[in-house]
């Protein structure tokens, strides 16, 4: 493929595009273009349905990167669409058919997400989620400048409840045609590295990149191995 591909960027709960500026800097280094999606974080189909829009009005080859639910996203985005030549999955889930966040996250233990959330009652209905401000710090940016991680707590994004237990539509998830590539942190508290093992494993990854001590914000912790792994997608595709 002669063109080079886009990098779309898909942040997930928790977070936002914001997240991505450290990889977006190296990125952009390299000569390569980025675009950071503002994740709508409500449902499974409909955050991946717009991420789909996006992707379709690129009219370029694209590689979507997703960060923790991200990849729940970016999995359910990329099914059927020829435009996707590779994934990216940043300390996030690689679900297979039916498979949930919610689901995956608790496979193996270690997680401790479960005591830092607070919930929001929504009048449309459900609940959003989001991470107590007091204990952001440690539970998803341990690994993260205190002053930075104090910012992020104050700017996150909170999640529908709805969206992390929605499991993957039926049929061949999207990883098993594509190239994927994987990095992740051996400390992570919100999915556990023994799970993100597990789902590089079994998705067969190219890449398959554990970042000793690092948490789970890693586009912001670790902007440079996130850049790498991206990049070897993109010399794949190119």
């Amino acid at each position: 493929m002669s063109e080079k591909p886009v990098v779309v960027l898909v942040h997930g709960a928790f977070a936002e595009s914001a997240s991505w500026n450290g990889v977006i800097e190296r990125l952009t280094e390299q000569g390569v273009t980025a675009l950071a999606v503002a994740n709508p974080l409500r449902s499974l189909s409909g955050d991946a349905a717009y991420v789909r829009d996006v992707v379709t009005s690129l009219g370029r080859p694209v590689i979507l990167v997703g960060h923790s639910y991200g990849g729940q996203v970016i999995t359910a985005a990329a099914a059927g669409l020829d435009a996707v030549t590779a994934l990216v999955y940043v300390a996030a889930f690689t679900p297979d058919a039916g498979e949930s966040a919610l689901e995956l996250s608790g496979k193996f233990e270690g997680s401790t997400l479960g005591g830092a959330v607070v919930p929001r009652t929504l009048t449309g209905g459900g609940v959003e989620l989001s991470i107590e401000a007091e204990k952001f710090p440690q539970q998803f940016a341990a690994d993260v400048d205190p002053r930075v991680a104090a910012l992020m707590a104050v700017t996150q994004r909170p999640v529908t409840e709805a969206a992390l237990t929605e499991g993957l539509a039926e049929g061949e998830p999207a990883w098993r045609g594509l190239p994927g590539f994987f990095v992740w942190g051996s400390a992570d508290r919100n999915i556990p590295a023994e799970a993100m093992r597990f789902m590089a494993e079994r998705a067969e990854g190219r890449v398959r990149r554990e970042i000793d001590g690092a948490g789970h914000a890693l586009p912001v912790s670790q902007p440079a191995a996130v850049a790498e792994t991206i990049l070897e997608a993109v010399a794949l595709a190119g």
